[in-house]
């Protein structure tokens, strides 16, 4: 403003110029420009959304995996019910390169209950198993890390920061109702996690653990059977393994026993309750027996089984460990093991089966027994050692012709070779005998031994002479014999010609007979009327005929 004058008077011809009157002005203090405002608001929010990011940010947890497919930092989240509660922000190699540690930034406010000792995390991406197809959802979102906790209320539980991530998702939740129980098996069979339990065909639980026993001679199977439905669990509940196809044959024919497809198809497992009228639900972990079809589990208890062995001298080709052990068509028990044993006295091999009897099933027989003496232990060894004394022997008989299979039969023997037996032997063992085709066996070795014994080469020179003989005698007769038969024929044929003559209708002697038969119908005729006449006159034999009434 004030260089306007000055150039103003510079532009003036110097005959015009003339001097300005100068004059002051008074310069006015420096104010602050609202435009500075802008920067300074815009601190104040940047630092407030730092410290509201600070105040949000909760912990990083390091998440062990075997691998880190489909997890990208900065993209994967981190879900508790399908809710957004961190991010992955690192992905590293672990020191031994075995696996790989996931870094999850997570919330703060999610922390409280995520950073505890029992929370579980899993990756959740497609997967195709024998139970079924998951995690179809993120076919779009990508794969995501899922979280469950032990418990709603688990503020109690210790802090943790460090996990070790499932490479499965769970197959029960802990947030979900229900009740979880132990089954105890022989083998896993065709069961996996993920497997259904079935009430009534249809699905009230699944199988959610497996581990071996302590001593490895079994399996237990953890299952979780889903509220309500874990209120039809009670202490008299039986499990079967409800899996695949089972063909029985039977006397009613060809019976097929079917589950639903799931079970066919990934296994699953059934129960019913055989006392209707118990109510009472059965205790978290209870133990129960798996039994491997229907028709077992429904069974009467056996009670506990106790050891038998056999000994037979004999093969033993064809017979299981699992077959049955028979007594005159009931089953008794099975067996459980073969083995192949040496004789040092008699020095010579022999086989040792050992099957598990149970005495229960022999009935009214049983509890006869146990009646008499309640306290003894061994109630078997006091039934058995009697049938043994009266002939119980045990042989091995053919079950199917077409496989060969067999199994123990257990029957009372007529006129049974005594043996030497010990009731209180343990284990017991019964004599046996051999089996029906053994025996068959040395019947054909018999025979075969008589038809060695034959002389058939004696046999076949003495027939070849006969033959000779039989030779020469054929050929006497051609050529001495057959000459003078045909003499005789033709003589014979003369003699047949000549009677066909005589007896023809126009010859003599035909006329002759056919008289003669006539007189002797007449003779006849006379004969009979005789005869009526006597049996209606009988005193004529004395008195004769009475004249005629009628003169002529």
């Amino acid at each position: 403003m004030a260089d306007e004058p000055v150039r103003q008077t510079e532009q003036k011809s110097p005959s015009t110029l003339k001097a300005d009157k100068p004059s002051v002005k008074e310069r006015r203090a420096w104010r602050i420009s609202w435009i500075w405002l802008v920067p300074f608001v815009a601190a104040l929010v940047g630092g407030s959304l730092l410290v509201r990011n600070w105040l949000n940010t909760g912990p990083t947890l390091s998440i062990t995996f075997e691998s880190a497919e489909g997890l990208e930092i900065d993209q994967t989240k981190v879900r508790y019910k399908d809710v957004v509660i961190g991010v992955v922000t690192d992905i590293d190699v672990g020191a031994d390169r075995s696996n790989v540690i996931v870094k999850a930034q997570i919330d703060h406010d999610a922390a409280d209950y995520i950073a505890r000792d029992g929370t579980r995390f899993w990756v959740v991406k497609p997967r195709l198993e024998m139970s079924g197809v998951s995690g179809l959802g993120t076919l779009l979102s990508g794969p995501y890390i899922a979280v469950d906790i032990e418990s709603d209320n688990n503020q109690n539980q210790a802090e943790k920061y460090t996990f070790t991530g499932l490479e499965k998702p769970p197959a029960v939740t802990h947030d979900r109702s229900g009740t979880r129980y132990v089954l105890h098996a022989a083998d896993l069979g065709s069961l996996e996690i993920g497997s259904q339990v079935y009430y009534r065909q249809i699905p009230v639980g699944r199988v959610i653990d497996y581990e071996l026993n302590k001593d490895g001679s079994s399996v237990d199977i953890q299952i979780f059977v889903d509220e309500p439905n874990d209120r039809y669990v009670t202490s008299d509940s039986r499990f079967w393994n409800a899996s695949g196809i089972r063909v029985s044959l039977g006397a009613s024919g060809v019976e097929v026993q079917t589950g639903t497809l799931s079970s066919i198809v990934a296994g699953g497992i059934a129960f019913t309750n055989v006392n209707p009228a118990n109510e009472i639900p059965a205790k978290p972990e209870t133990v129960f027996d798996l039994f491997n079809s229907e028709l077992e589990a429904k069974a009467e208890p056996d009670g506990p089984p106790f050891r038998v062995d056999m000994i037979f001298n004999n093969s033993v080709r064809g017979l299981e460990v699992g077959a049955p052990v028979d007594f005159r068509g009931m089953e008794l028990g099975k067996v459980y093991d073969i083995d192949l044993e040496f004789d040092t006295e008699k020095r010579r091999f022999y086989i040792l089966v050992k099957t598990n009897i149970y005495p229960r099933r022999f009935g009214t027989a049983y509890e006869r027994v146990k009646s008499l003496d309640p306290e003894n232990k061994y109630p078997g060894r006091q039934l058995l050692g009697p049938m043994v004394q009266h002939g119980l022997r045990a042989q091995l008989k053919t079950s199917n012709l077409l496989t060969g299979q067999q199994y123990v039969s257990l029957d009372i023997i007529r006129d049974a070779e005594p043996v030497d037996f010990d009731p209180m032997r343990t284990p017991l063992v019964i004599p046996t005998i051999a089996g029906s085709f053994d025996r068959l066996q040395e019947q054909i070795m018999k025979i075969v031994s008589k038809i060695e014994a034959v002389p058939f080469e004696g046999i076949g020179n003495d027939l070849q002479k006969s033959l000779q003989s039989l030779n020469r005698t054929l050929n006497t007769l051609n050529t001495e014999v057959a000459p003078q038969t045909t003499e005789a024929l033709a003589a014979a044929k003369d003699a047949l010609e000549r009677i066909d003559a005589m007896l023809s209708d126009d010859s003599s002697m035909n006329e002759n007979l056919q008289g003669t038969l006539r007189e002797l119908n007449g003779a006849a005729r006379s004969l009979r009327n005789l005869g009526d006449y006597l049996q209606s006159h009988p005193n004529a034999l004395i008195t004769g005929t009475p004249p005629d009434r009628y003169p002529e």
